[in-house]
């Protein structure tokens, strides 16, 4: 059983401090001519209902993509698990999908995969994982989750945690396999991007 796409919300998360990019915010580099946030928005939007994007920094810029924009709750750019509490605190829907912004290629049956696995199992979170010569790769922040964990996840960064994985493994949770390597890649120097843009 697959979850309706109007039950997920889904979250864009930009609200890192982007130093491997120099301080450049990725989200706004262009990839092919146009920031890389908008490849994010078409991929993801047919697979999700509302789209959030977190941001913490140059959010007049973020604002003319005509998306909501919200900030971290806890402050001090503390990672990606306050941009998953920000978009938990802001979920009208009873599930949240979240994407980071450096990462263009995802798969474009994300949202499907993972709540087939989430409804399956009965579990709480559902995020992809790649294996790669007998290795797993964990790839959490590309995560379907039920919105009432908030509170427990609230409370995990308010004791101090920070580790995705380690919060995520605390919850009742699923790994879904991908297969396509490419799909995970991410841009996160510039290099990366010239290399990128190079090869489209």
């Amino acid at each position: 059983m697959t979850i309706s796409a109007n039950d997920i919300t889904g979250l864009i998360l930009a609200g890192g401090l982007s130093t491997r990019m120099g301080g450049r915010d990725k989200g706004l580099q262009l990839l092919e001519g146009r920031p890389m946030i908008t490849h994010i928005i078409e991929r993801l939007q047919p697979q999700v209902g509302p789209l959030l994007i977190n941001a913490n920094q140059n959010q007049e810029a973020y604002e003319l993509f005509s998306l909501p924009i919200i900030a971290d709750v806890i402050s001090n750019f503390v990672g990606p698990l306050a941009g998953l509490h920000a978009g938990l605190s802001h979920c009208t829907t009873p599930y949240l999908l979240s994407v980071p912004c450096d990462c263009p290629f995802f798969p474009t049956d994300l949202a499907s995969r993972l709540s087939d696995a989430l409804m399956s199992s009965g579990a709480d979170v559902a995020y992809a994982v790649m294996i790669n010569q007998n290795q797993t790769e964990h790839h959490p922040v590309f995560c379907l989750l039920k919105r009432d964990v908030m509170v427990g996840l609230g409370e995990y960064l308010s004791e101090g945690g920070r580790k995705v994985l380690t919060w995520m493994s605390s919850q009742a949770h699923v790994q879904v396999v991908f297969d396509d390597h490419s799909a995970f890649l991410n841009i996160n120097t510039p290099d990366d991007l010239k290399t990128i843009n190079a090869s489209c």
